[in-house]
This record gives structure tokens, C-alpha cells and sequence, in this order.
């Protein structure tokens, strides 16, 4: 008999190493390298090019019909998805702990267990009955949902396959869940990766929608080996602060739509509740003009989202090093910012810390920022007001140049249906929509002139 060749894998990352170490060269762990069994030198060198069965080919250009959707009755959740949930497609949703993602799911699964589908609910980490609590205290308890307490890939599919396949099954979590296949405890990356494939498996056969929790680890990201998200059709991130009300919904990954959608949900009594105008959440009371302030309409996919961006600048004369803190924002960016206004447009932050934060909670990664930030920090330094009818937006060079940014006409129109009379822009994006009135700015320095009074 071949004698099997030994394979020990990193369980935070995947590497695969032909011994054992201490720390993994990968990811530097200590102590996350398990062996686990590998193949045959018959199998190693076994030819694979005969004996197997014959595919069939088909053209680029074969007719194709669009895989069916079914909602889940979230129109937020829907829009994050691409349009619904597709038939026979794995999702995979990732987000911190009590961040809400059981209550989501529990809530799409009643509603759409409630319009007649078969709808599988199983929970590796609570028993059912604490679902069924859950599902009372959100109003839900008489929904006609499958509920079922297990962690044995095998017991699963077994009792799934007696019967009608669910059009949907949830499994809480992937980490979970164990497969009496291979050796190792429930969480490491041999099981979630064979727990996962042999629930993939019965989904793409079966036609069943599959939705998985995964849990995620200190930094974010979702826990287990990376091949787990390149399985799934689409990756799901469930995102906020447990502090804050509102939740955030994004695609990580879809194969059947975009990545650029998001939900907003409000975390109520009742649940998650959706929020038809986001911009309501992240914009403060403006009825007094604050110094540091700055309204930015970010673009999240299609849809505009106005956010608030408060600066503070406070000035020391202890001669101590300055602090630059951020919330919602690049660290690197603002530094840039700072540079170009010390270097090309000489205002001095050299002797003074800087505070920035975008309210609410909210994250931001669009560079057409850079001009709300400029102005909130110019605001800050000179202690006068931006108006607050005026929304900002524009990407700052290094030479101070003020760069035109992407669906301009979108972002205007949102802040025109909010109230704003007014908007500061790049001076190639001037053009404008009805009810807006719009200024264009070629340089950052022309900005500092306009907000200072210089000539």
C-alpha cells in the first residue's frame, strides 16, 4: 500500500507546508499549523488525462436566460443582493458579533417562508428554541419556518433530502458545522472547507438558495481559509457599530450583480428596519452653522448618500506633537490634505491637533471627499462657518488641482432633493441641475481665497 505523503495547513490562512513549525511563514501565527491527511504517492502520479467522462462544450454565444430571483421581501436586502435571492446560489454573510445577522436572516426567511416557500432554518451555535424566542420577540413567531438545532453536515443533507429540497436553507454558521469525512475539530479550515463544498454541492443539485454565516475574525475579514469566499456566489458584509443605530449591508462579491449596491437597515425593537433615505441618518441637526462642518454627498453603488463631515483643529502652545485622529476615514488621505493646504495653499497645521469624523459612523472610501474634508478643516482653522445650504465634492491633487469626479449630476441632484441651494464642485463639473446653483473651483487655493475673503 502507498504510503501517504504528510501535509500539515495553517488554519488562520491555508499554507500548506511538508512539516511542522511553530509559526507560519505566511501569516506569522504561532501555533496554527495542523497536520492533516494527504494524498497517495499512487494518487500524486496517477494520469488523469484517460478514463474519464466526456463534458460537453457549448458556444460563448448559446441563447441563456436569466436565473430566476425570488425577494426576500427587504427591498434593502434585495438591493444588496443584486435583485433577490438566485435559485441554486451560495451567499455567504460575514459581520461582527450581535451586529445582527441571525435577525436579518430570520426576518427574510419569515417573510419568505410566509408567501408558501419551504424555508430551512438550521442553527449551529442556539438551540431551536431560543430561534423560536427570537422569532416571537419579532413579531415573526408565526411563521411557518423549519427550524433545527444540528452541526453534522451528514444529519443535514440526510434529512433535507427525504423530502422537497427548501427553496431556501440557512446554516448559522459555517464554523459550526462538521463533516464526519476528514478529521478536525468544527472551525478549522479542512472542515469549513468540506462542510462548505458538500453544502454547495446539494444547492447547485438541488436548486435550493443557500445562504451561510460566517463569523469573522479581529480585523473584519471572515474567518476560515480564503477559498471559502471563491466557492460562493456572492459574499455579503454586515457592517456598523453595535454603539450606533444604523447597519450597512455591502456586496463583497456577486456573481449575479454588482458590488457597488448597499442596504441601510436602523436596528429598532422589532429588529432591523429598513431605511428608505440613508442621508437622513448621517446628517446632524443643521439648523445653527457650526464651524468644522461640511455635508459630502458619497456614492454608495446608485444610490447618493449625504454624510457629514466635522473637522476640529485645536491649537497648542506647549510646543507638544500635534495629534491627527480619525473616524470614518483615510489616515493617509488627511495627511495629503494637510500637506497640500500647508504647502501649496499656506495655511499652517503645524503647531495644532486635528480631529476628523464623519457622522454617524459612516465609512468613507470615495476620493471626490477630499474637497468636503479641505473645506471642513479650513472652516476649523479659521473658524468660519461653511453655509449650510452648500454640499461639497471634488478629488484634490498634490499640485492642489481640483479633479472632476464620477456621476456628478447624480450626487446634485440628491442634495438639490434635500434642500441644498448650493454647491462647490470642480470647475470642469460646473454645469449644474435645476434647483442647485453650483460654483467651480479649478485649484484648492481658489477655495481657501473664497471661504477666507482674500481678494
Amino acid at each position: 500500500m502507498a504510503k501517504a505523503k504528510r501535509k500539515f495547513v495553517c488554519q488562520q490562512c491555508g499554507t500548506v507546508t511538508s512539516r511542522w513549525q511553530g509559526q507560519c511563514e505566511d501569516c506569522g501565527e504561532w501555533n496554527s499549523i495542523v497536520e492533516e491527511a494527504g494524498e497517495t504517492v499512487f494518487s500524486a502520479r496517477h494520469d488523469l488525462q484517460n478514463g474519464g467522462r466526456a463534458i460537453t462544450l457549448v458556444g460563448l454565444d448559446s441563447a441563456v436566460e436569466l436565473p430566476p430571483r425570488t425577494s426576500t421581501g427587504i427591498a434593502e436586502f434585495d438591493r444588496a443582493l443584486g435583485g433577490g435571492i438566485v435559485h441554486g446560489s451560495a451567499t455567504l454573510i460575514g459581520g461582527d458579533p450581535g451586529i445582527g445577522k441571525s435577525t436579518l436572516l430570520l426576518q427574510a426567511a419569515a417573510r419568505i417562508a410566509m408567501r408558501g416557500l419551504s424555508v430551512a432554518y438550521i442553527s449551529g451555535e442556539e438551540a431551536a428554541d431560543q430561534v423560536r424566542l427570537r422569532a416571537q420577540r419579532l413579531g415573526l413567531g408565526t411563521a411557518p419556518v423549519q427550524l433545527a438545532s444540528a452541526t453534522s453536515v451528514r444529519d443535514i443533507l440526510t434529512t433535507l433530502g427525504e423530502g422537497p429540497p427548501p427553496a431556501l436553507l440557512i446554516i448559522d454558521s459555517i464554523q459550526t458545522m462538521h463533516s464526519d469525512l476528514i478529521e478536525g475539530a468544527p472551525g478549522t479550515v479542512s472542515q469549513v472547507r468540506a462542510s462548505s463544498q458538500e453544502l454547495i454541492k446539494f444547492a447547485k443539485q438541488r436548486g435550493t438558495a443557500l445562504i451561510l454565516v460566517g463569523h469573522v475574525t479581529k480585523d473584519g475579514s471572515i474567518a476560515g481559509p480564503r477559498v471559502l469566499e471563491h466557492m460562493v456566489d456572492t459574499v455579503l458584509a454586515f457592517e456598523g457599530e453595535r454603539s450606533h443605530q444604523y447597519r450597512i449591508l455591502r456586496a463583497v462579491k456577486n456573481r449575479f450583480g454588482g458590488t457597488d449596491e448597499i442596504g441601510v437597515f436602523a436596528m429598532v425593537a422589532e429588529g432591523l428596519e429598513e431605511v428608505a433615505n440613508p442621508s437622513a441618518l448621517f446628517l446632524t441637526n443643521r439648523d445653527e452653522t457650526v464651524t468644522g462642518a461640511t455635508v459630502f454627498p458619497a456614492l454608495e453603488g446608485t444610490r447618493p448618500v449625504l454624510v457629514e463631515i466635522q473637522a476640529l483643529v485645536v491649537r497648542l502652545s506647549s510646543g507638544a506633537t500635534p495629534r491627527r485622529a480619525v473616524v470614518g476615514w483615510d489616515n493617509g488621505r488627511l495627511a495629503m490634505i494637510l500637506a497640500v493646504l500647508e504647502a501649496r495653499c499656506g495655511l499652517s497645521f503645524s503647531t495644532a491637533e486635528v480631529y476628523l469624523n464623519v457622522a454617524g459612523g459612516y465609512r468613507l472610501s470615495d476620493p471626490a471627499a477630499d474637497l468636503a474634508v479641505a473645506a471642513a478643516l479650513i472652516s476649523a482653522l479659521s473658524e468660519r462657518p461653511v453655509p449650510a445650504d452648500v454640499v461639497l465634492f471634488g478629488e484634490v491633487a498634490l499640485s492642489s488641482e481640483i479633479r472632476p469626479v464620477a456621476h456628478a449630476p447624480l450626487r446634485l441632484r440628491e442634495a438639490a432633493k434635500l434642500g441644498f441651494n448650493r454647491a462647490f464642485v470642480p470647475a470642469s463639473a460646473s454645469d449644474g441641475v435645476n434647483g442647485i446653483a453650483v460654483s467651480g473651483f479649478r485649484t484648492l487655493a481658489q477655495l481657501v481665497d473664497q471661504m477666507l475673503g482674500r481678494g
